[in-house]
């Protein structure tokens, strides 16, 4: 069995860039593009442990801001089983991570976010 533990190097431009974005659009109180870089974040970063976990958390953080008891609690278990899911490959491909979607539903991802995984060489 594989072990995922580190980002590519090739995908932590991307993975960083989404949350500097997401970062961004909370100062100006853009909720909806936030969220839209949140989720950006989490389909780069969900195969990797630390990243995975650090999207859930910033989503959780974005559900008691926007006081979202729906969000804060469907990120709960999202927070602490994600990374171990990440850490042994078993993970939604496409997954947006919020608690809108069903934890373990595959998606289809975005052209976007695709086009950044075919870039990064995955």
């Amino acid at each position: 069995m594989k072990f995922y533990t580190g980002m590519p190097k090739t995908l932590v431009p991307y993975f960083r860039q989404s949350l500097e974005a997401y970062a961004t659009a909370i100062k100006q109180k853009d909720l909806t593009e936030a969220w839209r870089q949140l989720e950006r974040a989490h389909v780069i970063g969900q195969a990797y442990p630390y990243a995975h976990t650090q999207v859930h958390w910033k989503m959780l953080v974005f559900g008691c801001k926007i006081k979202s008891v729906k969000e804060v609690i469907g990120q709960i278990p999202r927070l602490l089983v994600g990374g171990v899911k990440s850490f042994v490959g078993k993970i939604p491909v496409g997954n947006t991570g919020g608690a809108n979607v069903t934890p373990m539903r595959p998606m289809v991802i975005e052209d976007d976010r695709f086009e950044i995984i075919r870039k990064a060489g995955l």
